[in-house]
């Protein structure tokens, strides 16, 4: 049975251009729709990390909403293809902002959730915050397990290294003067991931040729041969594919 939507890539395109050009929010709507399958299949590959699963498909939907605005008509890439990076770079913000700052059991992670969700309750219906004893009870578990899960939840976030250091000292510093060891990690990572976003602005054509000079290490005589292009062509997309990784990684 084939889903409600449009059925080819053109009435796509025709939905989003109706959308920004004429404010046609029913094509927006529609396009939503025709994603949705897909956003929920995305959100369900990060759920058991401590997310509600309906949470994390509205930060999915986010991520589609995101993707509709910022879609590029002028460029010969499909809407499919541009979505779902989108999303889960969504996802992957949302974990990185939000998710717990350091490594805990599952089971624990669990019960934390299960724990908060029992303390409203239970306050509301009892008038008062319940006991330890009543929380326990609520959850069916024994205390001594249940304070390992609210210990737990301890871990949810990480204080800021911008942030003051207590005590005597709190005057002198921040917490990130503790650490005397650049770790080059960080920034790897992160140029990583703009030159990632960059590449995807690019043609096949031309992601090949960036690989063959610059990871391959191939002059570009060799990649000239390799590809079946000449050499001066060689040269005019590799300026070609520097300009738009530039212009991508710049951009706000």
């Amino acid at each position: 049975m084939r889903s409600i939507g449009p059925a080819s890539e053109t009435e796509r395109r025709a939905l989003v251009r109706a959308y920004r050009q004429d404010g046609d929010f029913a094509a927006r709507d529609a396009l939503i729709r025709e994603f949705m399958p897909l956003v929920r299949s995305i959100a369900r590959r990060y759920a058991g990390r401590g997310e509600l699963l309906e949470d994390l498909e509205q930060v999915a939907s986010l991520g589609l909403i995101k993707a509709i605005d910022r879609f590029d008509l002028d460029r010969g890439v499909g809407l499919t293809t541009y979505v779902f990076p989108t999303v889960v770079g969504e996802l992957k913000r949302h974990f990185r902002d939000r998710a717990w700052a350091v490594t805990v059991p599952r089971r624990l992670k669990e019960l934390h959730i299960r724990l908060s969700r029992v303390l409203e309750e239970l306050t509301a219906s009892l008038g008062r915050s319940p006991t330890m004893a009543e929380l326990a009870a609520g959850v069916g578990v024994d205390e001594e397990e249940m304070i390992e899960a609210l210990e737990a939840g301890k871990a949810y976030s990480a204080r800021s290294l911008s942030g003051p250091l207590d005590g005597e000292d709190a005057a002198e510093g921040e917490l990130i003067d503790l650490l005397h060891d650049q770790e080059l990690g960080y920034e790897a990572a992160e140029n990583r991931e703009l030159l990632s976003s960059g590449m995807r602005a690019l043609d096949e054509r031309e992601r090949r040729i960036v690989h063959l000079r610059f990871v391959d290490g191939l002059t570009q005589s060799q990649i000239a041969i390799e590809v079946g292009i000449s050499q001066m062509h060689v040269s005019r997309l590799i300026r070609r594919a520097i300009q738009t990784l530039s212009e991508e990684i710049e951009a706000p």
